[in-house]
């Protein structure tokens, strides 16, 4: 199996149901890929790339490991879009802190 969001759902149910489940990390399976994308062609893809003698397997994930990383990846999508409003707001900023330097520093000229 492809370890995908909800492969990790399903693998919990499987093994409920007594099956062993081994999940293969896309990056192992992509280089057995022969053609376009389709669910025929990911499972010759999975079933190729699984009975390669040196195929790492991946562990499902338990609902804790799941939410944990929903947790991290939300972290860090905001962190990214913090950074993003603050590097978008600088250089306005900075316009207008210079905008008001220079009508200061005109206006006291012009008192003298």
């Amino acid at each position: 199996m492809e370890a995908c969001g909800s492969a990790h759902y399903w693998a919990r149910e499987l093994v409920k149901l007594g099956h062993e489940v081994k999940f293969i990390a896309p990056q192992y399976g992509r280089p057995f890929v022969k053609r376009q994308k389709n669910d025929a062609a990911d499972a010759e893809t999975i079933v190729t790339a699984a009975c390669q003698p040196e195929m790492r397997f991946v562990e499902p994930k338990t609902p804790d490991q799941q939410a944990r990383v929903v947790l991290f990846r939300a972290r860090e999508r905001l962190i990214h879009q913090r950074t993003e409003l603050v590097n978008a707001l600088r250089p306005v900023l900075r316009v207008r802190a210079g905008r008001s330097a220079r009508d200061r520093h005109t206006s006291s000229t012009s008192r003298k």
